[in-house]
C-alpha cells in the first residue's frame, strides 16, 4: 500500500486521471494507458482512491476539535512474492502513468525517484488477511481453464462417460488432461518454493506471539480487572452516531458497488480517545493479524468464505483506521454475512470507531442492532475510484473448488468413495 498526500491544488486533475482509467464507474479498463492491470502476472486486485473522511467532524461528540488531516491517495495491490520486487516491476511497465498519477501528490516532482518515493510512502497494515496463502494468480488462472476444460469434456461425452464408476472416470480424466497437456492446450505449471527466509520468519511470528503473551500473563492479570471495568464504563457512556447516510452519497458509493460477483470495501474512521480503546484496537488486531496468518490459511476467516483479501492499516499517529476488503457477493450479503457469523469479531474490533453502536462487554450487543450497525457503516464507507480483478467471475468458493479438483486429478491413487467425492466437485 502506498499512501502519500494529494497536493490541494491537483485534486480535480488526480480525480479526472483515475476516471480516466474505467469503463464505466466501478468498471476498470483491465489494460488502460496509465497501469495497465492485466500485464501483471503477480497482482490479484488493485486499486487506487481517494481517502476522504465523510465522518471527520464525529470526534466533536467527545468534545474534541476537529483536527485538518490531507486527502490521501492510496494504492494497493494484493501480490505474490516481495513487495519489492512488484514495485520495481510496475515503475518500470507503468512509468509514466504512475508518475502522472503520483506527481499529483505532495512531494513528489520531476527528478523523484517512483520507486524509491513509493517505497518511502509504503503504509504496512495491521492486520492482514489472505483467503488462501501459496495460491498464486497463476495458479489460479491455470486451474480455472483446467476446471473448464473438464466440464467441457464431460459435456461432451456424456454418453460414453455416464456409466462409468468414479475411479474410472478420475482415471478417463487423468489421460484427457495428460493429452491436453502434451497438445499445450493446458498448463499445469508447479510453483516456485517459498524461501527459506519466509519460513524462519514466519515460524518466529507463530512462536513469538503465544510466548510473548505468556511473558506478560502475569502483567495482564493483574491489569486485566481494572481494564475491563474501565471499559465497561467507556461503554456505557460512549454516543452512538448510527444516523441515516445523506442519500446522495449512498448513491454515489452505489455507482461503484455489486457490478460483478466480487466487490470491493473501504471504511474510514477515527478511534474513540484513551489509552484503552487503543490498547484494545492493537492487541485485537494484533491476533487477528496471528489468526489469519498462521490458522485461517485456507478459504475461511472464521466462518465466512467470501473474502479473498483484507487490511487494516492505522493512520495519523493511530488516530484514525482504514479497513479494506475484497469480497464476494453484494454490499448487503457481506454485512449480513459479518453479522450473523462473526458479530463478537465485528464488535471487538470496529467498536473502537467512534459512533459505533454500543457494545456489553466488548463481544455483546453493538452489531446485533442491524439497523444502527448498517447505517453506522454506510456513514464510513468510501468510494473507491479504481478497483481491478485479476480472475473476474470467480468467487473465493470457485478458486477453492478449482484448486481441489486439480489436487484430486493428480493424485494417483483414490478410493472409490474419494474418487465419488471428486467427481462431485464437476
Amino acid at each position: 500500500m502506498v499512501l502519500a498526500p494529494i497536493a490541494p491544488a491537483r485534486e480535480a486533475e488526480l480525480r479526472a486521471l483515475l476516471d480516466s482509467m474505467n469503463e464505466a464507474p466501478g468498471r476498470v479498463n483491465p489494460n488502460n494507458a496509465l497501469l495497465p492491470f492485466e500485464k501483471f502476472e503477480t497482482l490479484h486486485f488493485a486499486r487506487l482512491l481517494v481517502l476522504n473522511d465523510q465522518t471527520i467532524g464525529d470526534v466533536g461528540v467527545y468534545g474534541l476539535a476537529t483536527r485538518t488531516y490531507p486527502l490521501y491517495l492510496a494504492f494497493l495491490g494484493d501480490i505474490d512474492g516481495e513487495a519489492s520486487d512488484f514495485l520495481a516491476e510496475v515503475a518500470q511497465r507503468a512509468f509514466e502513468g504512475l508518475r502522472a498519477i503520483f506527481s499529483c501528490c505532495e512531494g513528489f516532482s520531476a527528478e523523484t525517484d517512483l520507486v524509491r518515493w513509493m517505497q518511502s510512502h509504503e503504509a504496512a497494515p495491521i492486520a492482514n488477511y489472505v483467503n488462501w496463502r501459496g495460491r498464486t494468480v497463476r495458479r489460479a488462472r491455470e486451474e480455472a481453464k483446467l476446471r473448464d476444460a473438464l466440464e467441457s469434456y464431460l459435456a461432451a461425452n456424456t454418453a460414453a462417460l455416464a456409466d462409468l464408476p468414479p475411479r474410472e472416470l478420475h482415471q478417463d480424466l487423468q489421460r484427457f488432461v495428460a493429452a491436453e497437456k502434451s497438445a499445450g492446450r493446458l498448463t499445469l505449471a508447479g510453483e516456485e518454493s517459498t524461501p527459506v527466509g519466509w519460513w524462519i520468519k514466519n515460524t518466529l511470528h507463530l512462536v513469538g506471539m503465544p510466548l510473548l503473551f505468556l511473558v506478560a500473563l502475569p502483567l495482564l492479570i493483574v491489569v486485566a480487572p481494572f481494564y475491563l471495568l474501565r471499559l465497561r464504563h467507556l461503554e456505557k457512556t460512549d454516543p452512538e452516531l448510527c444516523s441515516r447516510v445523506d442519500q446522495a452519497y449512498s448513491d454515489k458509493l452505489a455507482q461503484t458497488e455489486d457490478h460483478l460477483v466480487t466487490n470491493q470495501f473501504t471504511a474510514m474512521g477515527s478511534l474513540k480517545p484513551g489509552l484503552v480503546r487503543l490498547a484494545t484496537t492493537t492487541g485485537i488486531l494484533w491476533t487477528v493479524n496471528w489468526g489469519a496468518r498462521h490458522l485461517f490459511t485456507r478459504g475461511r476467516l472464521a466462518r465466512i468464505r467470501t473474502i479473498h483479501f483484507a487490511r487494516w492499516v492505522f493512520l495519523d499517529g493511530h488516530k484514525r483506521m482504514v479497513f479494506f476488503s475484497n469480497y464476494d457477493g453484494t454490499v448487503e450479503s457481506y454485512m449480513d454475512d459479518f453479522i450473523n457469523k462473526t458479530g463478537f469479531g465485528l464488535n471487538t474490533v470496529f467498536s473502537n470507531g467512534i459512533g459505533y453502536p454500543r457494545t456489553n462487554w466488548l463481544v455483546l450487543d453493538g452489531c446485533q442492532d442491524e439497523r444502527k450497525y448498517k447505517d453506522f457503516l454506510r456513514r464510513h464507507t468510501l468510494p473507491t475510484q479504481v478497483w481491478y480483478k485479476a480472475c473476474p467471475g470467480l468467487t473465493a468458493i470457485d478458486l477453492e473448488r478449482n484448486s481441489r479438483i486439480r489436487e484430486g486429478l493428480e493424485t494417483t491413487s483414490l478410493s472409490e468413495e474419494e474418487a465419488r467425492q471428486w467427481v462431485a466437485l464437476l
